[in-house]
């Protein structure tokens, strides 16, 4: 019985829902000022995930960068400021091009769990 009840209740609430859409469309399109409010409204959240999306981006290149430049200091023979070890890296063209594949799917990774962490510290 109570499967019933709830499968009743979630068909209610959903025709709930789709009749109260409808209307606020219909309120939206007939009345002008609920439209124009509506279009500054959307636009306004627009510009914001624009302007925060630019800023990730940034973020993330400039982490991406660091990155690449610590990792090529520490291939092209680099001195180690923690001992008198110079590294080298006389690697082929084929390892060179598994290293580049290898560093894509690093920056890849580490985005996906930038934007991971920035997603939980934002539902928090």
């Amino acid at each position: 019985m109570k499967t019933n009840n709830f499968l009743l209740e979630t068909a209610q609430q959903g025709f709930h829902i789709t009749v109260g859409a409808a209307t606020s469309f219909l309120e939206t399109v007939q009345n002008p000022q609920k439209r124009s409010e509506l279009i500054s409204k959307i636009q306004l959240e627009l510009n914001q995930k624009a302007q925060e999306w630019s800023e990730k981006g940034v973020a993330t290149e400039q982490e991406a960068k660091a990155y690449i430049n610590n990792l090529i200091n520490q291939n092209t023979g680099a001195r180690n400021p923690s001992s008198d070890v110079y590294t080298s890296n006389t690697s082929t063209s084929n390892d060179a091009n598994s290293g580049l594949q290898q560093l894509k799917a690093e920056i890849i990774a580490l985005r996906l769990e930038l934007e991971k962490m920035r997603q939980s510290k934002g539902n928090n």
